[in-house]
């Protein structure tokens, strides 16, 4: 009777591009996180200094849109931690 040949290895899992991301993870992009402030002037602009602040219209809760290179990725919220202004995410676009 013949031996039953061996089934040859398994290759393993390897991710074609992973290379190629790897490298593109090193480009620099712009983040960008958007608050709209509707009624914002040329003298408003002018009138900007150390220490003031800008009211907005923007309501606690209320998702505010994430860019990277002005392309909309998704959709955050804004939180306190550590005494830093951070950002957490709520929904990708």
């Amino acid at each position: 009777m013949a031996a039953a040949a061996q089934p040859a290895p398994l290759a393993p899992l390897v991710d074609p591009l992973a290379n190629q991301w790897l490298r593109a993870g090193r480009l620099p992009c712009l983040l960008t996180v958007e608050i709209a402030m509707p009624g914002f002037t040329v003298a408003d602009l002018v009138h900007l200094e150390h220490g003031r602040v800008v009211a907005s219209h923007w309501t606690v809760g209320q998702d505010v849109p994430l860019r990277v290179n002005g392309q909309l990725i998704a959709w955050s919220e804004f939180e306190v931690v550590q005494n830093h202004l951070a950002v957490r995410l709520t929904e990708l676009a």
